[in-house]
């Protein structure tokens, strides 16, 4: 693999509940199953965590807040 095009990919699961992460990997990734439209929806009608505006073109999310989101949707507390 070209090393300008290597990319280094972080499990989901070793990162720390504080870290940030943007949309595009926790859907490209898997770690979402849902659409950015989806996730943006759900964040407006305060079904999804809020994000954090880091600066004027950067939204990320808590790790740990999208961990409780999954853990709540996987005990059937979320639709």
């Amino acid at each position: 693999m070209n090393s300008k095009k290597q990319k280094l990919l972080v499990d989901f699961s070793s990162l720390p509940d504080v870290a940030l992460v943007q949309i595009r990997p926790l859907i490209n990734y898997g770690v979402l199953p849902f659409s950015a439209t989806t996730i943006w929806r759900k964040c407006r009608n305060g079904e999804f965590p809020s994000p954090i505006k880091v600066s004027a073109g950067i939204t990320a999310w808590r790790v740990g807040d999208i961990r409780a989101y999954l853990n709540k949707i996987a005990s059937g507390g979320a639709k």
